[in-house]
């Protein structure tokens, strides 16, 4: 495998999309809306209101709260511990949304894109193997998800800290379930979601038939991932460890079983 040919086509691929700015921006909207729009608002509300009947909701909702959960809660008021509720626990499955859902998007069209483009036939008999293609569909749908992630992650922490780290002394964002979610966890998943989503994107005629394929096979990895964020975060420990090393061993799988699938007649519009 050449990764210069590779790197060919992940670079005609983020150029594509970066120059479709009504294609990109509304995934952008979504992650400035859920990234920093609710939890900045979330926060500042939790934060800045003193009602005591407020205060007592908030306590009797804490109160709730699995015993496991209630011991890692931290902040001497009320509110202090609601906005780290709402900050660690509460908002943690964005952290899963958001990048499966851009990279889902941008993966939908990866192949079929190339076909109602005009160009699939240019690609399809091109000097480089249908594995290189395939390869570099992947990392060019991968890197915005990733990008969605850390890039998201960076702001949030920011966004948390600025807004509800007075009420809570100091800076208190990431937690250590945070980093293991976001270094360890949530990246296997989402190649498992595009190993699926690349190779559906071959099979489908048109990009709306490919994105409305992604929307069900991103369903069930975003409820089982949604699931998992919140276990991991919660807590963050040998558990969570294993839950990452089993999503990355189902993510090689897939990948695998992705590139024998792919077959270059795709990109003709040809085969079943």
């Amino acid at each position: 495998m050449s990764w210069a040919r590779v790197r060919t086509v992940v670079r005609t691929d983020l150029r594509q999309l970066f120059k479709s700015r009504d294609y990109w921006g509304p995934l952008v909207i979504i992650a400035m809306l859920f990234f920093v729009v609710i939890p900045g608002v979330g926060l500042s509300t939790i934060t800045r209101v003193q009602s005591s009947d407020f205060i007592e909701q908030v306590n009797d909702l804490l109160d709730t709260l699995p015993g496991s959960i209630q011991a890692g809660v931290v902040g001497v008021t009320a509110t202090a511990r609601a906005a780290y509720v709402l900050a660690v626990y509460l908002l943690a499955p964005i952290a899963v949304v958001v990048p499966l859902t851009v990279s889902s998007a941008v993966g939908a069209h990866a192949i079929v894109g190339e076909r109602e483009r005009g160009t699939g036939e240019f690609l399809a008999h091109a000097p480089i193997s249908i594995h290189e293609i395939y390869v570099g569909k992947l990392i060019a749908s991968l890197i915005p998800g990733y990008a969605a992630t850390f890039g998201g992650f960076a702001v949030y922490s920011l966004v948390v800290n600025a807004v509800a780290g007075p009420a809570m002394g100091g800076w208190f964002f990431p937690t250590a379930g945070w980093w293991m979610l976001i270094l360890w966890v949530l990246p296997p998943f989402l190649a498992v979601a595009l190993a699926i989503i690349v190779w559906v994107s071959g099979r489908m005629r048109s990009t709306a038939a490919s994105q409305q394929a992604a929307s069900l096979v991103s369903l069930p990895v975003i409820l089982l991932a949604y699931g998992v964020a919140g276990g991991v975060v919660a807590n963050p420990t040998r558990g969570a460890l294993v839950i990452g090393a089993v999503a990355w061993a189902v993510s090689a799988v897939a990948l695998v079983a992705g590139a024998r699938a792919f077959e270059r007649e795709r990109l003709l519009g040809f085969g079943d």
